[in-house]
């Protein structure tokens, strides 16, 4: 089993743990990213995220904390799956280049940053493409309101809004509701909506990798030691290396989150047009204009807490369960080869 599908596997695994760990705080930060209101808008402090997950539990019930939870996972494993199955593909290839280059008198062998952020970068554009439409599908699930139980006794009628008939939103929305709508407001096209702003976030995954990496490598050096990789590592010092390593990538990116969590939501007819944006400048420009640069930090403090204990937990599994895959993968080679010694001796 090669290297790639090796950490494919692990990283898919280590995502959808760290996922269902800390799925409730990232409904509630997708619900701030794409509040419109800025009077509206969650504090970032701990008491507002904590009310407002009140607020989804006392009005929606415990299950709109997990809304979209299936195909979250699904996403999780894919992403997670596709982006380290080519990251250790084009790393590989990198170290070989660097390798090829050291026997010509040029560089050490190593990797830079510049070299992992490119790396990082390539995989993280391939990710993109390929699992956009699920992370669409998720963002619609996650920031559908359901109606309270009294209100959805009586159904509220239909409005009339600047002409045009809004029907009151259904008390069950699944994923093919989540597609047809999708669908039926832009074609096969609408699966991809906001990826502009997330093929350029994909610099928050480059930037925690190239920070993550540039950790390890100082750290193998202080050490003096011939480790590869991880290896070598304990459980708690990867899982800091992966926090701090993700801390900085947050702050570096979160604005692009924002944007691309507002062009994913559904954008309700019946609002103005100003919370109604055309694509990736036209919600950058209004957001300034109606909301302020603060806009576009709605919900950081939420993001920090989830997703940073997310990305910890995801590296310090993920490379618990690569270690363990490369042990039991040594250990049925070393078996088989005393078979085979066994066999002959005979």
């Amino acid at each position: 089993m090669s290297d790639a599908i090796i950490n494919g596997v692990a990283g898919a695994g280590g995502g959808i743990i760290a996922q269902l760990i800390t799925y409730p705080l990232q409904t509630v930060n997708t619900r701030q990213q794409t509040e419109r209101d800025p009077s509206k808008s969650s504090s970032n402090s701990k008491d507002g995220t904590l009310n407002q997950m009140y607020q989804v539990v006392k009005q929606e019930g415990w299950g709109r904390l997990y809304g979209g939870l299936t195909p979250s996972l699904v996403g999780t494993a894919a992403s997670q799956g596709v982006y380290y199955y080519f990251y250790q593909i084009f790393r590989d290839r990198a170290e070989l280049a660097s390798l090829a280059r050291q026997r010509k008198g040029i560089g050490d062998g190593s990797l830079g940053m510049l070299q992992s952020l490119v790396v990082a970068s390539l995989a993280g554009s391939v990710n993109v493409l390929l699992t956009t439409p699920i992370w669409v599908i998720v963002t619609r699930m996650q920031t559908f309101k359901k109606k309270k139980k009294a209100l959805q006794k009586h159904p509220l009628p239909s409005v009339c809004s600047e002409g045009r008939t809004v029907v009151a939103e259904p008390s069950r929305y699944g994923i093919f509701d989540v597609i047809k709508e999708l669908y039926d407001e832009a074609g096969l096209l609408g699966l991809w909506k906001g990826v502009f702003p997330t093929l350029i976030m994909v610099c928050n995954p480059a930037i925690q990798f190239m920070l993550y990496e540039a950790m390890l490598k100082k750290l193998k050096k202080d050490r003096a030691s011939n480790m590869k990789g991880a290896e070598g590592l304990t459980a708690v010092e990867i899982f800091l290396f992966g926090a701090v390593a993700k801390l900085g990538a947050t702050f570096a990116t979160y604005p692009l989150l924002v944007v691309k969590s507002r062009l994913q939501a559904k954008q309700s007819l019946h609002l103005d047009a100003r919370h109604q944006y055309r694509g990736t400048w036209d919600a950058i420009t209004k957001m300034i204009r109606y909301e302020g640069i603060l806009g576009f930090y709605n919900g950081m403090g939420t993001k920090i807490v989830q997703s940073v204990f997310a990305a910890a937990v995801l590296f310090m599994i993920k490379e618990e369960l690569v270690r363990a895959a490369r042990f039991l993968l040594t250990r049925s080679v070393v078996a088989r080869s005393n078979s085979s010694k066994s066999k002959q001796s005979r």
